[in-house]
């Protein structure tokens, strides 16, 4: 399995996402971002999405960059912003000042000691809360990013890296 085979796998209708997986999953098509931080973005969205034949062929492709230390952490990444972006959108929507006050009182050590560079663990979670659609928790990966001297172009490239992946698990699911 490859990025080729999951264009394979797309469906005709899906012929934007099939082109648009081959640009993105390059460091051309992802302005600003190294290879790895590619795959980690794209391996993390694939996790996100929960669509086994894109995680299958995600993980295929990644491995040729990244290793298991990389893949723990795009788990982690999928994982903690499940639970991250749906209680911090709820404080978000509830439009609630208390709530804001309030502890999440939530263990979420992992973004800390997620085991590679913080800059990359902050775009997987980028990417995974823009697929989860938490408009808090992008706000503050971006800002973060932005701390760390991460360019526009750089963010733009891993939210556009989960806009496809999240496409192509669209595509995936919907079928012929």
């Amino acid at each position: 399995m490859s990025i080729e085979a999951l264009k394979q796998s797309l469906p005709d209708y899906a012929k934007d996402i099939r082109l648009n997986i081959s640009t993105v999953t390059t460091p051309e098509g992802a302005p600003g971002l190294a290879v790895r931080q590619v795959w980690h973005v794209a391996l993390a969205c694939a996790y996100a999405t929960r669509n086994s034949t894109l995680i299958e062929h995600i993980t295929a492709a990644a491995k040729e960059h990244l290793g298991d230390q990389d893949f723990h952490a795009a788990r982690a990444a999928a994982t903690i912003m499940a639970m991250n972006n749906v209680y911090y959108r709820f404080i978000h929507l509830v439009e609630d000042e208390d709530f804001k006050t309030m502890r999440a009182n939530l263990r979420m050590t992992i973004i800390g000691n997620s085991g590679v560079d913080k800059v990359d663990f902050e775009l997987m979670s980028l990417a995974v809360s823009a697929i989860n659609g938490c408009g808090m928790c992008i706000v503050a990966h971006k800002n973060t990013l932005m701390k760390h001297e991460m360019t526009r172009e750089s963010i733009q490239s891993a939210v556009r890296i989960a806009a496809v992946i999240n496409a192509a698990a669209q595509a995936l699911a919907i079928g012929e």
